[in-house]
């Protein structure tokens, strides 16, 4: 970095406008494998944050491939690079007053964890969106486990590359089990229980 970059402080706090916006202002990081629901879920939460009046948005993995990140390939390096730009966007959020919703498979739990860094102990909420190999298989939207095991994509998490899933997340969703209205009715309430958002008109 160079010598001659200062840091420039806002003239608005993070905490003034969280107390605008009336609400904490948090990451709220979905990771699990791709086809686990994790981008359907991230919205679904939004949507129903967004009817409260609460400020949020959703950086999704395919979204930001499209624009910021399109340089980045699939490598372990790339993948790396991929999640810690993602994380510094994210805190950008959090410094705003803003809940984000990130949807992206993070397969390293380094990675996951170097982002936690980047913010307040209070502000990196870890959502393991469970799921098995086989029905993420199955439900297969896009096509790329059959992709994947034709060798038509490399380096494909839970095909060819590893996932490392997380060791102590916030919330565990499984949506083998869990339908995504009770998945979205779970992280509501956690914020509700630590306070980050007024839920009393969630029903």
């Amino acid at each position: 970095m160079s010598k001659n970059i200062v840091w420039h402080h806002s003239s608005i706090s993070k905490q003034d406008r969280r107390l605008k916006n009336n609400h904490h202002s948090c990451i709220l990081w979905f990771t699990g494998l791709s086809a686990a629901g994790k981008s359907t879920i991230a919205n679904e939460i939004s949507k129903a944050l967004f009817q409260l009046n609460i400020q949020q948005y959703v950086l999704d993995g395919d979204n930001i491939r499209h624009g910021l990140n399109k340089d980045l390939g699939f490598s372990d390096y790339d993948r790396t690079e991929n999640i810690r730009r993602i994380g510094e966007v994210a805190k950008l959020f959090v410094d705003n007053g803003q809940i984000v919703l990130t949807a992206f498979i993070s397969p390293f739990i380094a990675d996951r964890n170097l982002v936690r860094t980047l913010v307040e102990s209070d502000e990196f909420i870890e959502i393991y969106v469970e799921c098995s190999v086989e029905t993420c298989e199955n439900r297969d939207p896009k096509g790329l486990y059959k992709k994947a095991k034709n060798g038509e994509i490399k380096n494909f998490t839970g095909i060819s590359s590893p996932y490392e899933a997380p060791l102590n997340p916030e919330l565990t969703l499984n949506t083998d089990k869990l339908s995504i209205q009770e998945c979205v009715e779970t992280v509501l309430q956690f914020l509700k229980s630590k306070n980050y958002i007024g839920l009393g008109d969630v029903r």
